[in-house]
């Protein structure tokens, strides 16, 4: 138990310690991880959290200069842990890394973009290697026409080693390819049935009845889905044929592809059947031969999926290396798109790059991409998630501005 080893005077230490370094205010998980490093194990955490609390609250009380003045009595508790330089290695990266960032021109890219890419493409630059901004605009309705050029000027700032720009939509005839290979080896069907029927049967661990499609079947009404006399939008979806008792819903005939008539910003009318992100990134991915990617824990799921199309195809043997980052989340700062370009649509900012906005347009305006890069040095691999105030995110940021 940690009880058995006085941790008070520890604890007391490198609080003061994380408060003077982050003008007055301590985190309870900075102090905690700094006890590791000391010998407290994850299984004792539970044992010293209310003391942590505790000191960690008196401390954020007392001024500036009275942390300072107690620091120096308790300081020869602290150790100073040596600082890791650069980022965390890759594993089979010998011969360079082929990574990836895919933006939705549905909005401004914002800090949330920096803070969960930048580190691919450092990566990149650290290993030698290829980084695409692959494009996905492969939602018509909610495609900007001028979001094109936007993500490019950002991410020619914030990367500035992008080897090539690829939009989803000049890819469909690719995808249309991918699709009948799938069709082909029976990996996948053509569903009619309406959306809650299916999800009632989904649900229940029991299989539509479009699933028992025979092979030319499938064909038939993969040609009708991209006739534009044949199916209307919502008729027919393309699925996946997983496993009907896999215990996860979300991994159960997961759809690949489905009809939208909505007039795309660059292809017009040109196609009618858009392949969903997880058909899309899967071609990209073996097309591009990616070799590591780096993405959210929400996207667990997505994962699965794609290592399912992989394995249909015959490519599970080159599936990229995989790790799944914590997320960054602000209390008090809109990231979402939709709400950005309605508030812009509304006047309540002037633009994309008004200052009072986390957009990158407005970012680049007061920081350089040096302070970013450091910052996501710092955070390195990390499963943790971890939840900030904009005060104190751009406080982080401006003390690396500093440096």
């Amino acid at each position: 138990m940690a009880k058995e080893k006085n941790w008070e005077n520890k604890i007391r230490a490198y609080t003061l310690k994380n408060a003077i370094a982050h003008e007055g205010k301590a985190q309870e998980s900075s102090v905690i991880s700094s006890l590791f490093h000391e010998g407290l194990k994850k299984e004792q955490v539970k044992d010293i959290i209310k003391d942590v609390k505790k000191i960690v609250s008196e401390i954020n009380k007392l001024k500036l200069e009275e942390q300072q003045k107690q620091f120096l009595k308790l300081e020869k508790e602290t150790s100073e842990r040596k600082e890791r330089e650069g980022l965390p290695e890759l594993p089979n990266s010998e011969k360079g890394v082929i990574m990836r960032f895919r933006p939705a021109p549905s909005g401004p890219l914002h800090v949330g973009h920096i803070i969960s890419n930048l580190i691919s493409s450092m990566y990149v630059k650290k290993y030698g290697g290829k980084f695409y901004v692959i494009i996905d605009d492969t939602n018509p309705e909610e495609t900007l026409k001028e979001a094109y050029k936007n993500i490019k000027d950002d991410c020619d700032w914030i990367f500035g080693n992008v080897c090539k720009y690829l939009n989803s939509s000049d890819r469909l005839d690719l995808y249309y390819k991918y699709a009948l290979k799938l069709i082909e080896n029976n990996s996948v069907y053509i569903c009619t049935c309406q959306q809650e029927k299916f999800k009632k049967l989904i649900d229940n661990k029991k299989a539509c009845p479009c699933r028992k499609n025979s092979i030319e079947e499938n064909l038939k009404r993969w040609k009708k889905m991209l006739d534009k006399k044949g199916y209307k939008a919502g008729q027919a979806v393309l699925r996946f044929k997983s496993s009907i008792d896999n215990p996860n819903p979300a991994l159960r005939d997961f759809p690949l592809a489905r009809i939208n008539t909505e007039k795309h910003p660059l292809q017009g009318n040109k196609y009618r059947v858009w392949p969903l992100m997880n058909f899309s990134v899967s071609v990209d991915d073996i097309e591009l031969k990616m070799t590591h990617v780096i993405r959210g824990k929400d996207h667990r799921d997505n994962a699965e999926r794609q290592k399912m199309i992989y394995k249909a195809l015959g490519k599970e043997k080159i599936y990229p290396w995989t790790f799944f980052m914590g997320r960054m989340k602000f209390s008090d700062l809109i990231l979402s798109k939709r709400k950005i370009k309605s508030a812009i649509e509304a006047g309540e900012f002037s633009g994309f790059d008004d200052p009072r906005l986390p957009t990158i347009a407005s970012l680049r305006k007061v920081y350089t991409k040096e302070a970013f890069e450091k910052l996501i040095e710092q955070r390195g691999l990390s499963e943790v998630d971890k939840v900030m105030s904009k005060d104190d995110f751009f406080k982080l940021l401006d003390n690396f501005m500093k440096k």
